[in-house]
């Protein structure tokens, strides 16, 4: 089990770590700052840092697979190609410092952070999500159109009045009770530990059961703006988000 410093802090930027398993999926450690692909957030990037100095580059973090593909608790760093030097002299037992590529990392989290007040706009379920340094877009299963200009606005409302991001935790009871906190078709909330992370944006702007890295505060997002609405099918309409 690899222990996901990067839920209750997504700021910090690298940690000690010891090497746990070194295989063909990649590098597994015992803790680590490095966020795995999933919920639409795609993997951080960065580096490994040896105990001589050298930097082993990551190109991608997943979730671990076991031999007949279910995920399992580990999180797997995924090393750049033509590197088998260095990883030839990677064993269990190994000290590292896991350091994620920050300024990436940032424009993740503005981002997913984004797609949350897009939520808050678009009260409409979501049938697919995609999150990445360059741009996010959101699907929503609906028919009526929706204005592009009207959503950029509504976002940099939202960012200008610098609501607070907060991490909680709610049980899968209470879950149960409030399916409607719920907003993604696509992606349900991960459950087996008895408590589910959720995000709260601005007490009441947004609330909804999240595993992704957030900003702390809308104002630390910047100018983000819808920069094109599609009409993926008769019942959806996706919004894709850019850096103005």
């Amino acid at each position: 089990m690899t222990q996901e410093l990067f839920r209750q802090d997504a700021y910090l930027r690298e940690t000690p770590a010891t090497v746990v398993a070194v295989d063909p999926q990649g590098i597994v450690l015992d803790r680590t700052v490095f966020y795995p692909l999933g919920g639409g957030q795609a993997g951080d990037s960065g580096v490994l840092l040896l105990a001589d100095g050298s930097a082993l580059a990551i190109a991608d973090t997943r979730k671990g697979k076991d031999a007949e593909g279910r995920p399992t608790s580990a999180i797997v760093h995924v090393p750049q190609a033509g590197q088998d030097e260095l990883l030839a002299r990677l064993q269990a037992g190994a000290a590292v410092t896991a350091r994620i590529d920050w300024e990436r990392r940032h424009k993740l989290m503005r981002f997913h952070t984004t797609t949350h007040l897009l939520c808050h706009l678009v009260p409409q379920l979501v049938n697919g999500c995609s999150i990445t340094a360059e741009s996010a877009r959101l699907d929503f299963n609906m028919t009526d159109p929706l204005d592009k200009d009207a959503l950029s606005a509504g976002i940099a409302r939202l960012v200008a009045a610098g609501h607070a991001v907060e991490v909680g935790a709610i049980t899968d009871e209470e879950l149960d009770a409030n399916p409607a906190l719920v907003k993604s078709m696509s992606v349900q909330p991960p459950r087996g530990t008895g408590r589910i992370r959720t995000i709260r944006i601005g007490g009441e702007v947004d609330f909804q059961p999240c595993g992704g890295t957030h900003v702390a505060n809308t104002g630390e997002i910047g100018a983000v703006v819808v920069t094109k609405i599609e009409k993926k099918s008769a019942t959806t309409r996706r919004v894709v988000l850019g850096f103005a």
